[in-house]
């Protein structure tokens, strides 16, 4: 239903979340973290179920924690580098084109034939990383 009056919208700043952790994971502080398929924040990995949230600002352990028992701070909205796939490395090709996790450090250039999620999109290539916003 379409407003009829003014409405004070609630709003939080973005560039830091805190989602809550998938069970039998932990994330070390500056890694690659996503969502898994159920909305629940876990390392980088190859897989296809994924969705890119951004860099661990912290280290936390679930392993043997449920779905949600503990949160992790996420940085969000920035650009961070992570490492170059070996074998299957981001090149200058790639500038404003999506990379794709390869694990809770590395992406890669593609998207391995449909195994693995995009990370985000290639903003600059230095000898010792990707920069991905």
């Amino acid at each position: 239903m379409a407003l009829t009056a003014d409405r004070n919208t609630p709003m939080r700043d973005g560039d830091l979340i805190e989602p809550p952790v998938a069970t039998g994971v932990a994330i070390k502080s500056g890694s690659l973290v996503a969502a898994n398929a159920t909305g629940f924040a876990t390392p980088g990995a190859a897989a296809t179920t994924l969705t890119y949230l951004g860099r661990a600002e912290e280290a936390v352990d679930n392993t043997l924690g449920a779905d949600g028992a503990v949160t992790v701070k996420v940085r969000r909205k920035k650009a961070f580098k992570f490492a170059n796939s070996a074998t299957d490395a981001v090149t200058q090709a790639s500038l404003g084109k999506a990379c794709y996790i390869e694990d809770d450090q590395t992406v890669a250039a593609t998207n391995g034939t449909g195994t693995l999620s995009a990370a985000g999109t290639v903003i600059g290539i230095d000898t010792d990383g990707v920069w991905v916003e």
